[in-house]
């Protein structure tokens, strides 16, 4: 199996990418996410899934680690291919993935082309534990956010206003995503007050 590559990117559109290891030319598929964060690279590393059918061999390249893990937990969902997980990582970024799943935002992932209501369910059925075991400090896929405990602390703090858990949740991820991560524990409360 090749884990990853390294070498000179000769071509870079949005779907896939071509890397020089080597003088070999290596075809990677790509999501938007990974198209994004390498930018203008020449040199190259690609954390890769190579992905093989009867009638196909396809290489998968991720620029972090987190996205590769998020595509092999969706391919590892029935009726879940390695194009349609590519997709949900293209509309998804894996920290925000991370956190539909988690918040069992199924509307979340059906916003996601090729995604219905029945695989929006199953993914999250599926998933839901193991991306909780994974202790991510970015668990709750909110970019930039270092650590929980402050969302951890508002949420429990609405909870105990009387609102339901999913409505705290959207709206303090709501708020922190509005603020850029920057609110104290009393002006997330009352941001995510207000939204709520």
């Amino acid at each position: 199996m090749i884990s990853f590559l390294r070498g000179k990117l000769v071509h870079k559109d949005p779907t896939h990418v071509i890397i020089d290891v080597g003088g070999v030319g290596y075809q990677v598929s790509i999501s938007l996410h990974t198209f994004s964060e390498i930018k203008d690279k020449e040199d190259l590393k690609l954390l890769t899934y190579f992905h093989v059918r009867e009638d196909s061999q396809v290489l998968f390249g991720f620029a972090t680690a987190a996205e590769k893990q998020m595509f092999q937990y969706l391919i590892s969902v029935n009726g879940v291919g390695p194009s349609t997980a590519l997709v949900v990582l293209s509309f998804l970024p894996p920290d925000e993935l991370r956190a539909a799943i988690i918040r069992e935002d199924a509307a979340a992932l059906q916003a996601v082309k090729g995604i219905g209501g029945k695989t929006a369910q199953r993914l999250i059925l599926e998933l839901r534990d193991k991306v909780k075991k994974d202790g991510s400090d970015q668990a709750f896929g909110i970019p930039g956010f270092v650590g929980n405990t402050v969302r951890n602390e508002a949420l429990s703090a609405l909870i105990t206003l009387g609102i339901a858990k999913p409505v705290a949740e959207k709206s303090i991820d709501s708020a922190l995503k509005k603020s850029g991560n920057t609110f104290s524990l009393e002006e997330l409360i009352k941001q995510a007050l207000k939204n709520a």
